[in-house]
């Protein structure tokens, strides 16, 4: 039986040397939130990449939105179709890999074959290439992709609040044991591979989670879209209202909201310039603005601080798959949850 975030909760350890989460740091090297946006577009563009990079969270860039600048502080998404041009390509002033440092294959179905030699090639001809591939749903396919040279590895298929894939397709793996499972066969394979838990994030206690059971980044994006700075469009009920009034009228306590979809919808598919269009495996919705993206910041980072120090975790490096944890009853998770 497999089991998701929801079915455990983390415990203390019998002792922690940590008098005051204080003391604890969430940062990798003191700079980066184990955080990344997810490359939606009612998440992230061009427009408002450096407010995820000045809250020291990865943006992640959709499809599209492509900048040169930050090179090391932003992944760039591209197609598979692109990735192949993109290989072929001897004019270095086209050519993505010559002039980006972090690249992302964004794919929804991370398990073809054809990925594991694109992934050599690219590697062998661009070593400075930062990697990131996915989205996989089989703790072996994580391997498989680690082993091919990938860097992070974006685990969870059809759990995302923007996605239907497993409701209509009946492709899953169960996030908890997904984590757990390519965090313990990467132990197996020593490989360095970052396991890149995406999708389905409801809450701080299920991105802590994620992390305490072996996830190096937590991606998000549901979750951001709620923030004022988001890409997503504002609404005043079915009126269009520019960032700027947005802000203005969200301070003084009116119900805008941002438009929220999967990047496999029509719309999306369109805007990419497609012309035959295939069945959604997305939702478009429309999600009420509930706070700024500094202000979930500051709520996350106290929570992870007061979750490591249960677990006598100074560093992440101390708290990322090293937190116990035990399997609890759904009257037992009924009894805290709020």
């Amino acid at each position: 039986m497999k089991w998701d975030l929801n079915d455990i909760v983390l415990i203390p350890s019998e002792k922690s040397y940590v008098n005051s989460r204080s003391s604890c740091s969430c940062k990798y090297n003191k700079t980066m939130l184990p955080l990344m946006a997810s490359p939606m577009d009612t998440v992230v563009s061009t427009d408002n990449y450096l407010e995820y990079i000045s809250k020291k969270i990865m943006p992640c860039l959709p499809r599209g939105n492509y900048i040169s600048r930050y090179r090391g502080k932003h992944f760039q998404s591209y197609g598979l179709q692109e990735i192949e041009y993109q290989l072929n390509s001897e004019d270095n002033n086209i050519n993505y890999f010559y002039h980006h440092k972090n690249v992302l294959i964004d794919i929804a179905n991370g398990h073809m074959a054809k990925l594991l030699p694109l992934i050599k090639e690219i590697k062998e001809k661009y070593p400075h290439i930062i990697l990131m591939v996915g989205n996989i749903a089989n703790p072996e396919t994580f391997i498989n992709l680690g082993m091919a040279g990938a860097d992070y590895v974006r685990c969870s298929v059809g759990t995302g609040a923007g996605c239907t894939t497993a409701a209509n397709v009946s492709i899953n793996y169960p996030l908890g044991s997904l984590i757990s499972e390519c965090y313990e066969l990467r132990k197996q394979y020593d490989l360095k591979t970052k396991i890149v838990a995406d999708g389905g994030m409801k809450n701080y206690s299920d991105i802590i989670k994620a992390l305490a059971i072996g996830a190096d980044y937590v991606m998000i994006g549901s979750l951001f879209n709620k923030a004022i700075e988001s890409a997503g469009f504002n609404y005043l009920w079915k009126i269009k209202i520019n960032n700027n009034i947005a802000k203005t009228l969200w301070k003084w306590g009116f119900p805008v909201k941002k438009k929220y979809r999967g990047m496999s919808t029509k719309a999306v598919q369109r805007s990419w310039g497609k012309s035959k269009l295939v069945t959604a495996e997305g939702i478009t919705k429309y999600q009420k603005i509930e706070y700024t993206l500094g202000h979930w910041i500051e709520n996350f980072e106290d929570y992870l601080k007061s979750a490591m120090s249960y677990c006598n975790a100074t560093t992440l490096e101390d708290f990322i798959g090293k937190a116990e944890y035990i399997f609890i009853t759904d009257a037992s998770r009924k009894r805290f949850e709020k």
